[in-house]
């Protein structure tokens, strides 16, 4: 008897746990994983420009106006720290961005986060690792996307075009930004110059889904001017994509 009763009470709990996680998720116009390199080809210099970079763009006046522009007038960011195979780190999680003041703290935490890695480049690695950001997050979107940014191939870890064709089976889309420096392949062997360069190489192997782009920073210095093209497009895309799902749903009731 008290067996039971403990079984119908744990059902009761879990069943009331469940409901409350179900109310708690927000609903946010995107849902986005910043995915940064720091692999070995990144020296102090890139990489403290990178961080600069994306801190600068969240916080860009245009692209607080772009969020604002949205149904619900926030999206939800995290960010990554990616190289090799096996190494990567959730450095912020999921936050959402609604203004100022969230932008603000989210950019500090960006400059003043330690690097994680010096190694190879795994770009599929990268992606798998946000997919799984994505599939965790505690907010519900229509549009999810992850922003791939980098200056050099895929080199370690398994096809970057299988990690990328998983996650937009997925409905994830895939943007890239490719940083165009030169490569001293004294101190990068395993770096190679791709034919077309970079940004076909990106958008032929990293990018995929519906909308998806590339964008080019001519050299680390342009970084964030760059990001803040992406993150506008990004923030776009996601109006237009959900009001083309919106018209198919209006047309689907007639």
């Amino acid at each position: 008897m008290m067996r039971s009763l403990r079984y119908a009470l744990a059902i009761v709990v879990l069943a009331a746990t469940q409901a409350h996680v179900a109310r708690a998720a927000e609903r946010v116009d995107l849902l986005l994983a910043l995915a940064m390199d720091v692999s070995r080809s990144m020296s102090q210099p890139k990489f403290q420009l990178q961080r600069e970079g994306y801190a600068a763009a969240i916080t860009n006046p245009q692209v607080l106006n772009a969020i604002r522009s949205g149904p619900h007038q926030k999206i939800a960011i995290c960010f990554i720290d990616w190289s090799g195979p096996g190494e990567q780190k959730l450095l912020i999680d999921w936050s959402t961005i609604d203004g100022p003041a969230s932008a603000q703290r989210f950019g500090d935490l960006i400059v003043r986060a330690p690097r994680s890695f010096f190694n190879s480049t795994s770009i599929a690695g990268g992606i798998d690792f946000s997919v799984d950001q994505i599939a965790r997050a505690p907010f519900e979107a229509d549009v999810h996307a992850i922003d791939v940014s980098g200056d050099g191939t895929n080199n370690s870890g398994r096809d970057v075009r299988a990690a990328r064709d998983q996650a937009v089976a997925k409905g994830i889309v895939i943007n890239g930004l490719a940083i165009l420096t030169d490569i001293n392949q004294a101190q990068n062997p395993q770096h190679t110059n791709p034919p077309g360069g970079l940004e076909k190489y990106y958008r032929d192997f990293v990018i995929g889904g519906e909308g998806a782009f590339v964008m080019v920073a001519e050299d680390f210095s342009s970084f964030g001017r760059a990001m803040v093209k992406k993150l506008i497009a990004e923030i776009a895309g996601t109006r237009l994509r959900q009001h083309a799902a919106a018209t198919d749903r209006n047309a689907d009731r007639r």
